[in-house]
């Protein structure tokens, strides 16, 4: 928890805009105190962490690193505490393409970032791969723990908010699929460069995000805590990777007993020596 809060403190400070010195001035400390939050030397006492939490526009929950829970995080949460499973046991086909570009042929540190039901995340362990997972949903998580379970792998899988989790090791390959639209347009840098920065040198990501387009209606499911990103705006965060594939595609879905389209943008890329 610790670390948890020293780097939520600083990086809410940022997002607000302040100094160190300008948080101090708010709550009637000095910068250094602040400084040594920021670096985990010290924590502030707990009858300041209401009025962290005032400034930043936060929960205390959040402010500490836990999920928040004071309304629903996601609308699939009945959803998967039916017997089937929502989104089926196939794996996608973006699998498929990083199992090609990256093979398991020594051992890789894999992330699957929102694995929802598991599906991908016990394809990826099923072939090789050593697969860490994490969702919001505790129906989720615990379907990825029996499929794993029926599958004979291990996925070492936890709950987390896509909005609050910053990685703290590397891995060798981060995949996502149908999960980033959850991340807010004013928090996307610093979350990418952080998934970025904690990615082994040749390692890939593979990502995909719902992109907005004015002739497409809304989806049926008109998820509340969702930002569609706009085209091509997933592609200007690897302006400094080897780019193997960036794509759009539209097509027609039903997973709501509702058809719609939606409109995606694919990225598969790669972090060469020497880059972030």
């Amino acid at each position: 928890m610790k670390n948890e809060l020293s780097k939520n403190i600083c990086r809410y400070r940022k997002e607000k805009g302040l100094t160190q010195e300008e948080l101090a001035q708010k709550l009637g400390l000095t910068f250094q105190a602040v400084s040594k939050w920021e670096t985990a030397q010290t924590l502030p006492d707990l009858t300041i962490l209401p009025q962290l939490a005032g400034i930043f526009e936060v929960s205390i929950d959040r402010l500490l690193g836990f999920a928040a829970q004071e309304k629903p995080v996601t609308i699939y949460e009945e959803e998967y505490k039916s017997p089937g499973y929502y989104w089926g046991i196939q794996p996608s086909k973006m699998c498929l393409e990083v199992l090609e570009l990256m093979p398991p042929v020594k051992r890789l540190k894999l992330l699957d970032i929102g694995c929802g039901e598991g599906k991908d995340s016990v394809f990826f362990a099923k072939v090789g791969y050593d697969v860490t997972a994490f969702d919001i949903s505790d129906a989720g998580i615990e379907k990825t723990k029996i499929l794993a379970h029926k599958a004979g792998v291990k996925v070492k899988v936890f709950k987390a908010d896509l909005l609050d989790y910053r990685l703290d090791c590397k891995f060798d390959i981060l995949f996502s699929s149908g999960v980033l639209h959850y991340i807010k347009p004013q928090y996307r840098t610093e979350i990418f460069n952080n998934y970025k920065e904690h990615t082994n040198p040749n390692g890939i990501h593979a990502f995909n995000v719902f992109v907005k387009k004015t002739f497409i209606p809304p989806a049926p499911e008109r998820e509340p805590t969702a930002a569609k990103w706009i085209t091509g705006e997933l592609f200007t965060h690897y302006a400094d990777w080897l780019i193997h594939e960036c794509s759009e595609v539209i097509f027609d879905c039903n997973s709501s007993g509702i058809s719609h389209r939606h409109a995606m943008n694919k990225i598969l890329a790669q972090r060469l020596e020497g880059e972030i």
